[in-house]
């Protein structure tokens, strides 16, 4: 599976990944997971926001256990984020059909669309719409670098952009969802252990700084004449250094946008996208608030106007402790693991559903923590690993 999955959307050049919503790529992905699924009898489904679903048994029964993960990457990301999700649950019900267990209620296994946003600019599309998280209004205004609309998108791709919105019904069904994915992060490194069990994900969120100044030429414009909001946005960039690091947090500034974007002219407008994470929610409005008074101040003494728009939010997820327990007890049972119990600043799926189905995360180790690139990595005994401690987990909730 990993080997017909490896090539699909791979930059030449880059050896990253460019799987991005509703493209070549992403169909190539998609058909990949409907393969899938029909090679080994399971029922497919693409429900109304494009998720895809592969079923063991009766979708309408209820209580069912749903495992899966993404399949779509950030611009040049890695190989195992989302994907190793996804082919460690396929490969989980092999080894769970080789032992010839008797389930006791549905198995679906779940390919997430647009998790990474890398496309819309706004993750975990998907699974926000299944959740009622995100309106189809709101989705039916996402754009694209290119201008096109995901309406637009969906519809190029073969599927119908009004059915989209919130599907209560399915999250009805669910009795529990175990997403696995590679750590992006060294804590099982530093440990030791193969894999380790979710406890909650930071809150998280995606804030874009507009400097506007005064568009001039680069070599006649003297500098004290000059309204540059390059200067205010890059020193900002380095107050946010200083904010995460005196708080204990993170603080990225990942994506810029320069008018007119010319080597020989003082920019009009730069654009950058700040992404702060921070343990608890106190801690991360204290960086967010610390950045902007920052930029104000730097906008103020070049004369640039500055606009703070919050382009996306995610609360502190705490992942269902039952559930969570259940695993750890599970894996030390069956698998002989002490379990390591972790947070991430990374969002998921897991996150996004947690406060309508219980949900737990699986991570498997990552040796070097690389993630969002093309050096990320996992050994395949870890991958293995965390495929039969995934297994043991399914086992245990949908076999009793």
């Amino acid at each position: 599976m990993w080997r017909d999955l490896l090539p699909v959307g791979r930059h030449p050049d880059s050896r990253g990944y460019r799987r991005f919503a509703w493209t070549g790529a992403d169909a190539e992905c998609r058909d990949w997971f409907r393969e899938q699924a029909e090679a080994r009898g399971l029922v497919h489904e693409l429900d109304r926001n494009g998720n895809q679903w592969a079923w063991l048994g009766d979708p309408e029964a209820g209580d069912a256990v749903v495992t899966g993960s993404h399949l779509d990457s950030v611009p040049d990301g890695g190989a195992f984020d989302g994907p190793l999700g996804v082919v460690s649950s396929f490969a989980a019900l092999d080894e769970l059909l080789a032992r010839g267990v008797r389930f006791t209620k549905p198995l679906a296994v779940v390919n997430f669309g647009d998790e990474e946003g890398a496309r819309f600019g706004l993750a975990c599309v998907g699974s926000r719409l299944t959740a009622g998280r995100l309106t189809a209004e709101q989705a039916h205004r996402l754009t694209d670098g290119d201008g096109v609309t995901l309406p637009q998108a969906m519809e190029a791709a073969g599927h119908d952009p009004d059915a989209i919105g919130a599907d209560p019904e399915r999250l009805a069904r669910i009795g529990a969802f175990v997403e696995l994915h590679v750590e992006q992060g060294r804590a099982l490194d530093l440990s030791g252990d193969r894999v380790g069990v979710a406890s909650a994900i930071w809150p998280h969120g995606r804030w874009r700084f507009d400097f506007r100044g005064e568009a001039n030429h680069a070599g006649t414009t003297r500098l004290t004449d000059r309204r540059d909001p390059m200067l205010s946005y890059a020193e900002t960039v380095l107050a946010a250094r200083r904010e995460a690091e005196l708080a204990g947090a993170v603080a990225t500034f990942g994506k810029i946008s320069v008018e007119p974007n010319g080597v020989n002219a003082i920019p009009s407008l730069v654009r950058g996208w700040l992404d702060s994470r921070a343990a608890d929610q106190d801690t991360l409005d204290t960086v967010v608030a610390g950045v902007e008074k920052a930029a104000r101040a730097y906008a103020d003494a070049h004369g640039v106007d500055l606009d703070v728009v919050r382009e996306s939010f995610t609360p502190v997820v705490e992942f269902d402790h039952a559930l969570r327990d259940e695993l750890a007890r599970i894996l030390g049972r069956d698998a002989g693991l002490t379990v390591p119990v972790l947070g991430t600043g990374a969002g998921h799926d897991a996150g996004i559903l947690a406060d309508r189905v219980p949900t737990a995360m699986l991570f498997v180790r990552n040796p070097t923590g690389v993630s969002h690139s093309p050096a990320e990595h996992a050994a395949e005994d870890d991958c293995l690993a965390g495929v039969s401690a995934l297994a043991d987990v399914l086992e245990g909730l949908a076999c009793t």
